[in-house]
C-alpha cells in the first residue's frame, strides 16, 4: 500500500494549530475545534458575452491555479441591458477540499499574496457571521503556475475559504494560525 501524502500546513494543524484553539477557547469535545472545510475559487469573466472563448481561457488558468479541473458557470436569467442570455457561459469555479485546499492556501498565503501589488494585508471584517471567509484578488497572475507571457487577459477571482467555526472570532483565530495576513 502506497502512502498517502500529507500536506505540510495539515501537518501544522494537527500539530500545533488544534492545541492553541482548544487552549484559546477551552473546547470540550475535540469535535468542536474548528477546521477548515472547503475553498472555493470563482472568476467572473464579464467579456465573455461578446467572446464565448474567454471563458474557457479563464478555465484554463484556473485548473492551473487550483491543480484540479473546474466547471464553467452559466446565467440563470436573461439580462437584455448587458447583453446576457438565459444558460450563456459567465464565469468558471472550482471547489477544493482536503489535501488539494490545504496546498492552495499554502501557496496563496506564502507566494500569491506577497506578490500583491501594494498590499496592506487581508481586511479582518471580511467574515460572514458563520465563520467564513471571502477575499478578492485584483490579478490572477499573482500566482506562479500562471506564465505572465502567455496570457491574454488578467482577470480577478474571488477565495472563499469555508470552516466549521461558529463564530468569526474563532474563525478568525483559526486563520491566523494558518498565517493569514490580516490588516490591524
Amino acid at each position: 500500500m502506497a502512502e498517502t501524502y500529507i500536506p505540510r500546513l495539515r501537518t501544522h494543524y494537527d500539530d500545533v494549530v488544534r492545541a492553541g484553539l482548544v487552549e484559546t477557547f477551552n473546547y470540550k469535545n475535540p469535535m468542536e475545534v474548528p477546521k477548515l472545510d472547503k475553498v472555493v475559487i470563482n472568476m467572473g469573466v464579464g467579456e465573455a458575452v461578446a467572446d464565448s472563448k474567454k471563458v474557457k481561457a479563464a478555465l484554463a488558468d484556473l485548473e492551473k491555479i487550483a491543480g484540479q479541473k473546474g466547471v464553467i458557470t452559466h446565467a440563470r436569467n436573461s439580462i437584455a441591458g448587458f447583453k446576457v442570455r438565459e444558460g450563456m457561459a459567465l464565469g468558471v469555479k472550482v471547489t477544493l477540499r482536503k489535501a488539494q485546499m490545504y496546498e492552495f492556501i499554502d501557496r496563496l498565503v506564502n507566494v500569491a499574496l506577497p506578490r500583491v501589488r501594494d498590499f496592506r494585508g487581508l481586511n479582518p471584517k471580511s467574515f460572514d457571521g458563520r465563520g467564513n471567509f471571502a477575499m478578492g484578488i485584483k490579478e490572477h497572475i499573482v500566482f506562479p503556475e500562471i506564465n505572465y507571457d502567455q496570457i491574454d487577459q488578467v482577470w480577478g477571482m474571488d477565495v472563499i475559504v469555508c470552516t466549521t467555526a461558529k463564530t468569526d472570532d474563532e474563525a478568525r483565530a483559526l486563520l491566523k494560525a494558518f498565517n493569514f495576513p490580516f490588516r490591524q
